[in-house]
């Protein structure tokens, strides 16, 4: 009986508490220390930093393994040609999404918002560049119904890579949308967080202008670009001097630094020099060779590559016998940027417009002009004789002068992701070699595959995709490749 009339009165005394309880019960469950929400200062400086740190990386343990500017001595499946296989990196798909989708949120919360406006155009135009990045690597992928999982997309349909850069909200529409957003803006909010131009929004058009020039020139093979080309000539509002160049520079110590530089020695010392790209710098006696790589040990002052693709367990390798690649990636890496465009590559794009015919302009003078950025740009002296000799000289003996300007703007990319080998795909230059122990029947791949989470978590519209891929290999060029 005592117990009954305990239980009882325990139980109207939590029932009298209960008001209590549920009253403010959102601010007391809210971690003062873990905001829901973001300004969008550190939404746009947290995008730039992390895609340019991220697809710095894939530049050194990916990119330039497929670009032919570095191997893999062991770990190296996906210098093999595995690409399903990635090890180091070679899946830059889920941080180009996960960026897209924290710049869809930006812009939002810009077009939401008076007093964050000035945000729109710099979106736009990161929108378009990363949409670009995306598809030029994968070929189709989700994009108009992509980023909507809060208004219930789980299971965004594949757009065709000619969509996504030709119809209307796609990477051209995009650019032009940028631009015109930031002409427009007439408020007084600076553009805080910007570490590409510290708030300077008139190089953001310059930026958007040069990204229209490549996005132009990439699919200029399907379609008819010239007079939009010509147009972007004509105003001439585009990068032309490293000043404007879109690009920060990595610091010595963390969080600021380029990842390769603090990784363990024994993963830094897995990359050395390829064959072909100890091929084609010495050849042009070409003295970014010392900045890109190191002598030998074996061999002082002398600098030697490997060819792609050696299956370690067959071979006996000595580092001490191959050139490492250079202390600007490692001890010096306070002078390596992260890149997004610059006057060099800008100058490249034009050197061969003009060369195909498709702007009037001088294309020997965009392609030294871009030899000179580029030169300038790895803080490397342009050697007095450079430009004439037999086979830089544009044009000159027996040289194709389209193969000139492509080898060029390969030399000076090596830290820019995938461009290397995404040229290669779209132009066939420079001339990449077969590797030594290819896991893709001697094939050079076309595309990277779409990643196995895809067929997981977006079957249906998958299957579409892989189905018009070959089930997803990566033997079958984008939609712009022409070669």
């Amino acid at each position: 009986m005592k117990r009954l009339l305990y239980s009882t009165l325990l139980l109207l005394t939590l029932t009298s508490l209960l008001p209590g309880c549920t009253e403010n019960f959102q601010e007391i469950n809210t971690n003062p220390n873990a905001p829901v929400d973001v300004q969008p200062s550190l939404l746009f400086r947290k995008i730039l930093f992390d895609y340019g740190e991220q697809m710095s990386y894939e530049a050194f343990v990916a990119g330039n393994l497929l670009g032919q500017y570095f191997t893999a001595i062991d770990f190296n499946l996906f210098d093999r040609h595995s690409l399903s296989e990635p090890q180091y990196g070679g899946n830059p798909w889920p941080f180009i999404y996960t960026n897209l989708r924290d710049n869809e949120i930006l812009l939002q919360k810009a077009r939401a918002n008076v007093a964050f406006g000035v945000y729109e155009g710099p979106a736009l135009i990161m929108k378009a560049y990363m949409a670009a990045a995306l598809t030029d690597l994968y070929g189709d992928v989700p994009y108009s119904e992509a980023l909507q999982g809060k208004e219930g997309v789980i299971t965004p349909a594949y757009d065709t890579q000619e969509a996504i850069y030709t119809a209307a909200g796609g990477i051209l529409d995009n650019l032009d949308k940028g631009i015109a957003s930031i002409n427009n803006y007439k408020g007084a909010t600076t553009l805080d967080g910007d570490i590409l131009y510290n708030g300077n929004r008139s190089k953001w058009i310059l930026f958007a202008n040069s990204l229209k020039i490549k996005a132009l020139m990439r699919i200029s093979g399907k379609v008819n670009v010239k007079d939009a080309l010509q147009k972007v000539v004509t105003e001439g509002n585009f990068i032309k001097a490293n000043t404007d160049n879109a690009v920060y520079r990595f610091s010595l110590t963390q969080p600021n630094n380029f990842r390769m530089s603090t990784a363990r020695i024994g993963d830094f010392n897995l990359f050395i020099m390829s064959l072909t790209s100890q091929e084609l710098l010495t050849s042009l006696n070409d003295p970014r060779v010392g900045v890109y790589f190191r002598p030998t040990a074996a061999k002082p002052g002398t600098y030697k590559g490997l060819l792609n693709g050696p299956d370690a367990s067959k071979l006996s390798i000595s580092v001490a016998d191959y050139s490492l690649t250079g202390t600007i990636f490692r001890e010096e890496s306070d002078k390596l940027n992260a890149n997004y465009m610059t006057a060099h590559e800008t100058s490249f794009w034009l050197a061969e417009a003009a060369a195909r015919g498709l702007v009037s302009a001088s294309a020997k003078e965009w392609y030294e002009r871009g030899v000179t950025q580029a030169f300038a740009y790895w803080l490397t002296a342009l050697p007095a004789d450079y430009l004439t000799s037999s086979k830089v000289a544009y044009g000159q003996n027996g040289q194709d002068p389209i193969e000139q300007i492509l080898t060029q703007k390969w030399l000076g990319n090596i830290n820019n992701a995938y461009e290397g080998w995404t040229e290669y795909r779209r132009t066939g230059f420079p001339r990449l070699k077969p590797i030594s122990a290819s896991l893709n029947n001697g094939l050079i791949p076309v595309r990277m595959p779409y990643p196995g989470t895809e067929s997981a978590l977006n079957a249906v519209q998958y299957k579409k995709a892989a189905d018009k891929t070959q089930n997803n290999s990566i033997n079958i060029p984008v939609w712009w490749a022409t070669r």
